[in-house]
């Protein structure tokens, strides 16, 4: 019986052109042989089993080959191309620097630096997982690094670039090499399929490079577990089984029972999930790029963004056409908020469970809410074409003054009642949602007043209340224009700050009160000390207004508050400081001092 020898041994790639998913880097080397522009130090970077030390073996033979062909590629029959293959050559030297990482080493390598090489061009070092070395080891390499011979070429390769000291860096060609894509993988994967006489589903393929995570040799070494397992004949039955991976079907099934509201099946896909032996958290994961591929399916354009096989992209297309982008963006935002609280829950299965709950009754609550929204902006037209069944009543110009000094000193009297003319005192409007109920109010001394009370609509309780700003007093308008003397409008002000004050509005007291406000017969300046006044000032500025312009029969007055710099002034608080603010204010007392010799204590 023959020695059987793993696929990734088997297969790996002896020319640059059978490289798999490399090809930025495989080019640059071709053109740097063709053109002899070869450095001296290469460092070759990536992940695990993307082709780094295929690549520098393919490298070391191509430079050292005697007849390379037009193509930039070994010729594999020279005396120098026999003598690698067969693991012979005296110029080409392999070092692991995982078990050889002192510096002894490193001096041992440096030695066998300056022997010439006996056959061939160039002497290649290929040192593998460079990383390793010792910083006593990096060092000794440095000055060889840096002056080799022009026969000497280093190859490094590494996992781990960032452990590589800068000066290392410095002196290397850096090549970074990318994770395979899954499609490359596939391809490459089928071709050694065929040459071994295996039989495979397209499908079972695509999920063995998805699983290996961009590195080459990973996806052969399941390769061949699964043939061994099925017997030479690879299906996404045999793959999914093998390898315990979730199918793609339980996802498809899950998101199908969302889209019905169909809980009790969502909980028995996922009771069959537990039980065959899959962790909660890496369900609620792989959902989550379930629903991901399903928004990329929505677009043609990003459809090229799955890495998965044409059967299993037809079924997403298919699927994501049957949901809206905002159930699966919600659906999303479920099972993410589940994943982060997976791993900190003691009930973890109840976390999965929960939120698969959630997700089965989205649609219900969109609904819900369109409904609502709907219903909200009917009631709002139904309110505009109504006519007003009762029309404000009208009122002398002093017993209007009377009313309006008493609504600026009542603090119970509700907001609703405001003052929008010099002949008229209407009632405010409310916008409601779904009723309003309106009521008499007795208050001594005014009649009776209607007030609207508000009944909340559950269904828009949450939402922003776009009628928010109606119910805010309106600034007074009329067509009086009287000319106000500075006494006269200084008069007001103090009248308005007191009627503040006794309504325990001190803010507002206390920013009419500090600074002389100016004014230009119109127009009104108060300055305020910080951002805190100014806002109160804002909230109060239609309140202020209402009352002067009705005070003061001009309804073009305005309001603005400037912001001004204050000087704090530092108190004094040593004894040095309590003195000399004492001596600034009397200078003889400097001189009392000086004359008696006196300290400070």
């Amino acid at each position: 019986m023959d020695n059987f020898i793993v696929s990734a041994r088997k297969y790996r790639p002896d020319t640059f052109d059978s490289v798999v998913g490399q090809q930025h880097i495989t080019s640059t080397l071709k053109n740097a042989i063709h053109h002899n522009q070869l450095a001296q130090a290469f460092l070759f970077c990536g992940p695990r089993g993307v082709g780094k030390t295929t690549c520098a073996r393919i490298l070391a033979k191509t430079i050292n080959c005697e007849q390379i062909t037009a193509n930039v590629e070994a010729c594999g029959t020279c005396a120098g191309c026999k003598s690698f293959q067969a693991g012979s050559s005296f110029s080409i030297h392999e070092l692991d620097a995982a078990s050889n990482n002192s510096v002894d080493d490193i001096r041992s390598l440096i030695e066998q630096v300056r022997i010439p090489p006996q056959s061939g061009k160039y002497k290649i070092y290929i040192i593998d997982e460079v990383h390793m070395l010792s910083q006593a080891a990096f060092n000794a390499f440095l000055k060889t690094l840096e002056e080799p011979p022009s026969y000497a070429i280093f190859i490094l390769a590494t996992t781990e670039k960032h452990k590589i000291l800068p000066t290392i860096l410095s002196r290397c060609q850096i090549f970074d090499f990318n994770r395979i894509k899954v499609e490359d993988m596939a391809n490459h994967l089928s071709q050694i399929a065929d040459k071994e006489g295996v039989l495979y589903e397209p499908d079972g393929l695509h999920i063995i490079a998805q699983k290996a995570d961009g590195g080459l040799r990973d996806a052969l070494s399941m390769f061949d577990q699964i043939v061994s397992f099925s017997n030479k004949n690879i299906s996404y039955q045999s793959v999914i089984d093998n390898l315990n991976i979730l199918d793609y079907d339980y996802y498809f099934r899950i998101v199908d029972n969302i889209a019905k509201e169909d809980a009790a099946q969502a909980l028995l896909v996922l009771d069959h999930v537990l039980n065959s032996g899959f962790d909660g958290g890496h369900f609620i994961s792989g959902l989550s790029s379930h629903i991901r591929n399903l928004l990329v399916s929505k677009e043609p354009v990003t459809t090229k963004l799955l890495d998965v096989s044409d059967n299993i992209k037809r079924k997403y297309i298919d699927q994501s056409q049957a949901l809206s982008s905002g159930l699966l963006l919600s659906i999303l935002n479920i099972a993410n908020q589940c994943e982060v609280n997976y791993r900190s829950s003691k009930n973890q299965r109840l976390q999965v469970e929960l939120a698969l709950l959630k997700m089965c009754h989205v649609s219900s609550a969109i609904l819900l809410s369109k409904q609502g929204t709907l219903t909200f902006s009917a009631a709002t037209e139904q309110k505009k074409k109504q006519p007003e069944s009762v029309k404000p009543p009208e009122y002398p110009s002093e017993l209007r003054r009377e009313i309006v000094n008493k609504v600026s000193s009542t603090p119970d009297v509700p907001k609703q009642v405001s003052v929008q003319s010099s002949t008229s005192l209407p009632f405010s409007k409310t916008i409601e949602q779904n009723a309003v109920v309106e009521k008499p109010v007795e208050k001594k001394g005014w009649g009776k007043i209607t007030s609207s009370v508000q009944v909340p609509n559950l269904n828009t309780i949450f939402d922003d209340k776009s009628s928010d700003e109606d119910l805010e007093p309106d600034l007074v308008e009329g067509s009086e224009f009287r000319e106000v003397t500075l006494n006269a409008f200084l008069s007001a002000w103090n009248t308005l700050a007191e009627l503040f004050r006794e309504k325990s509005r001190i803010t507002l007291y206390t920013i009419m009160t500090a600074n002389m406000p100016r004014f230009d017969g119109s127009k009104i300046e108060v300055d305020v000390e910080n951002a805190v006044q100014l806002d109160e000032l804002k909230l109060g500025k239609i309140d202020i207004l209402n009352y002067l312009r009705v005070e003061l029969k001009n309804f073009s007055l305005d309001l603005e508050g400037v912001q001004v710099e204050v000087t704090r002034v530092r108190k004094p608080y040593t004894s040095q400081e309590k003195y000399q603010a004492m001596a600034d204010k009397n200078p003889a007392l400097e001189t009392l001092r000086k004359a008696f010799n006196l300290g400070l204590s």
